[in-house]
């Protein structure tokens, strides 16, 4: 077990020990987190915080003028994988609250640990949270930074921790401080290097700084109490040595601060007021007082000081959001990449034709609050329904295609239909849809022998050509096998849509259809639910056993030809099969792949 496992363990099982007895609960969506903005600025709690145009310790910002900004918040994103699904519900949080109150969100990287991180990440949350509409340029001012550039202030606030008796080098191994940090009934024990001299845990911690020592073989600690009854006030460790390259900073370090060491600062250093984190630190927020207490104390930081504020991160049925468990998905190939469709992750979620709009519309449904619940997938897809019902065109696919032979239509004939390119929006007119003797309709559309309430076609039955004509069905064909290959109609030459005689005779069933001649052969991919469970991996089940094995379903469809030359990320409604994207990957020029984003009503009773 090394240092980052060490204080992991502890934090995560101090989290189960205070959430043991608060059970799962669910309220009308809110933001209680909006109510203490307001009671802040209501009070003026940050009317005095000064801003010096960038961030900076105490001196920095102490001749400064008043901050514009009423609020600062920040997005800060560990540069060590893709975002998923749950970071959109921070990055609208943080940059809506900035937004909304006349403030600035800062994009922060939390880059304190080298060994995970690289510069494809950094590049693709950048990515991420532009896609979403935001940005971390206001009045031509960039508020993108990283941890990293504060290393040089976190090893001086370190040193004024060791210089005031606040802090110490600790040679113990990692599991002698195991055992001695004592558990949730039992208080731990102090370190025997804790009371050693001031200026031998200085020249201890400046050796570590030099690469005196191997990595592992000491760690700098917060002196704090021992037998505090919250484990994380347990003198948790803040500096270790790692020999690792970093990405940004190269090979200038050999320690690296704790991230609940660096958080406290990083927010300090840059003037955050609210700083929104998941419930999974609220146990640590004591600790994030403790740090900025000590270091306004010695006069390296200023007040007003940075509160944090807890949420209830998102958990999505049908969907794992944990990074372990993605990396898994990934290296095992258990789907296609980062960007895979099927995946919960921003990359993802772009691809499958997922949209900003729809995000939002979902955070603003689900809101935000403390009490931890499950939201159900269909609500997410449901939202992005909405958006895209409003924003697709519609166009006409053919999915499990069938030929109809209308016998009584001219050989050599065609004529136009017109098929409204948005029913919701007349401004965007009409398109013509060629209408010829040989179409393309849905296999699903004909029975050789009806069920009950089947209004399509079967032998004797009539039915209306969307924008076309109705046609009674006459006969059928199959094969050897005993496969329908062809549906055989006549058409009621006076019953074309938009003419006169268009309601001379009723029928209750409406199919699309596509000409022969006027359609083209291309690629469809019906993606679905990745997992066949509500809840993967719950009941100490294995989560990749319980993958959906019809997430993802390649078929080739007859397809309206006007989508032939439309371009990457083009995203239509096909019409009675629901919303489409063209990949912005696999597409080629006249050779767009199309990946369905949604079907046009919740499908999940049928995984």
């Amino acid at each position: 077990m090394d240092w980052g496992e060490l204080g992991h363990h502890f934090s995560v099982e101090y989290c189960l020990y205070i959430m043991s007895d608060n059970k799962t609960t669910s309220q009308a969506p809110s933001n209680f987190i909006r109510g203490v903005i307001e009671r802040d600025l209501t009070n003026k709690s940050y009317d005095g915080k000064t801003w010096a145009g960038s961030p900076g310790d105490a001196s920095h910002h102490a001749k400064a003028p008043i901050d514009t900004a009423k609020i600062r918040t920040r997005f800060p994103p560990e540069p060590n994988g893709y975002l998923h699904i749950g970071h959109a519900k921070s990055i609208f949080l943080n940059f809506g609250l900035a937004k909304d109150y006349d403030g600035i969100c800062h994009l922060r990287f939390d880059d304190t640990n080298p060994e995970k991180e690289n510069q494809e990440y950094v590049d693709s949350i950048k990515n991420n949270v532009s896609w979403l509409g935001f940005s971390w340029e206001q009045n031509k001012t960039s508020h993108l930074y990283f941890a990293s550039h504060y290393f040089d202030f976190m090893y001086q606030a370190a040193e004024s921790l060791i210089q005031s008796g606040h802090a110490y080098v600790d040679k113990q191994t990692p599991d002698e401080i195991r055992i001695h940090r004592g558990s949730l009934t039992e208080p731990g024990k102090n370190s025997p290097w804790r009371d050693k001299s001031t200026e031998e845990h200085l020249a201890w911690f400046r050796e570590m700084r030099d690469g005196k020592h191997p990595d592992g073989s000491m760690i700098l600690r917060a002196k704090i109490d021992m037998a505090s009854p919250n484990i994380n006030l347990r003198d948790p460790a803040i500096y270790r040595i790692k020999r690792a390259h970093h990405h940004n900073t190269g090979d200038t370090w050999c320690i690296y601060p704790m991230y609940t060491f660096a958080h406290p600062i990083e927010d300090a250093l840059e003037k955050i007021t609210h700083s929104i984190c998941t419930l999974e630190f609220e146990d640590q927020r004591p600790f994030y007082d403790w740090i900025l207490d000590r270091l306004i104390d010695n006069s390296l930081l200023s007040k007003p000081q940075p509160r944090q504020y807890e949420f209830a991160r998102l958990n999505l049925t049908y969907a794992v959001l944990s990074k372990r468990k993605l990396i898994e998905l990934v290296e095992g190939k258990h789907v296609t990449g980062w960007d895979d469709p099927r995946l919960p992750t921003l990359e993802g979620a772009r691809r499958r034709g997922y949209t900003p709009e729809g995000f939002k519309l979902f955070i603003d449904r689900i809101g935000v609050s403390k009490a931890d619940s499950w939201i159900d997938y269909a609500t997410l897809e449901e939202s992005m329904r909405e958006v895209l019902n409003v924003s697709c065109e519609r166009r006409i696919a053919v999915l499990d295609p069938i030929e109809l032979e209308i016998t009584n239509y001219p050989d050599n004939k065609e004529e136009d239909c017109f098929a409204p390119n948005h029913p919701l929006k007349p401004e965007l007119e009409k398109r013509i849809v060629k209408l010829s003797k040989s179409l393309w309709i849905e296999r699903e559309d004909f029975m050789e022998e009806p069920t009950k309430q089947f209004f399509r076609l079967y032998p004797g039955n009539m039915v209306r050509l969307r924008y076309g004509y109705v046609v009674k069905c006459t006969s059928f064909e199959k094969d050897t096998n005993g496969k329908v290959t062809k549906v055989i109609c006549e058409y009621l030459p006076d019953t074309k849509s938009g003419t006169p005689g268009s309601d001379s005779i009723k029928v209750k069933g409406n199919i699309h259809w596509v000409s022969n001649a006027h359609s083209y052969r291309g690629k469809v991919r019906l993606y679905d639910k990745l997992f066949s469970a509500e809840h993967p991996g719950s009941h100490d089940t294995n989560y990749l056993e319980q993958l959906n094995p019809n997430s993802c379903t390649a078929i080739e469809a007859e397809l309206e030809k006007s989508l032939e030359a439309i371009q990457p990320g083009d995203q239509f409604q096909f019409e009675r099969h629901g919303y489409f994207i063209a990949d912005v990957k696999d597409s080629k020029p006249n050779q767009p792949i199309f990946n369905r984003t949604a079907t046009l009503k919740d499908t999940s009773q049928k995984i």
